[in-house]
């Protein structure tokens, strides 16, 4: 899928279902089969009274992160997969005062969730991790890290 398709995916996704997602104004820079990379900006709609983006834009991010994959992946394989979140574990670095950048090098878990769930029939609980950074003023530096209880269950199409 295009980097154009998929944020056009996105942005579909979000206004439709959960608008607070396109408030926050996300767009998914880099897209592979074991990564995803996506930025939020900040602005008035992401920050906190201490000019750092606020935890729960920060909570956003992480969950696109760690989610859109299994959206985009299902869909090339022509399947149906639900999914959802049973848990987060954030663990916050440092204030990141500019636009963030969400990254999760996870694809291939995916790929293994999807496999299993689609053999089983039943529901896969695993752990996926998600750094934040703020490459504008501190590189590669982790500003917070999140991991994540991703939960899928995947069904062929009739």
């Amino acid at each position: 899928m295009s980097l154009f398709k998929a944020n056009w995916g996105l942005k579909l996704f979000a206004w439709r279902y959960i608008p607070l997602i396109g408030f926050c104004s996300p767009k998914i820079v880099r897209m592979s089969s074991s990564t995803l990379e996506v930025t939020m900006p900040h602005s008035w709609r992401t920050k906190n009274h201490l000019g750092s983006v606020y935890f729960g834009a920060l909570a956003i991010g992480a969950d696109l992160a760690g989610a859109f994959l299994v959206f985009s992946k299902a869909k090339a394989r022509g399947i149906n997969a639900n999914f959802a979140f049973k848990d987060v574990q954030g663990q916050f670095l440092k204030r990141p005062e500019a636009t963030v950048h969400f990254t999760s090098n996870d694809g291939d878990i995916i790929d293994q969730m999807l496999d299993e769930s689609l053999a089983s029939g039943e529901r896969v609980n695993k752990p996926v991790t998600v750094v934040v950074t703020c490459p504008s003023l501190h590189g590669a530096e982790p500003m917070a890290t999140f991991t994540l209880t991703l939960s899928v269950k995947a069904k062929t199409k009739r």
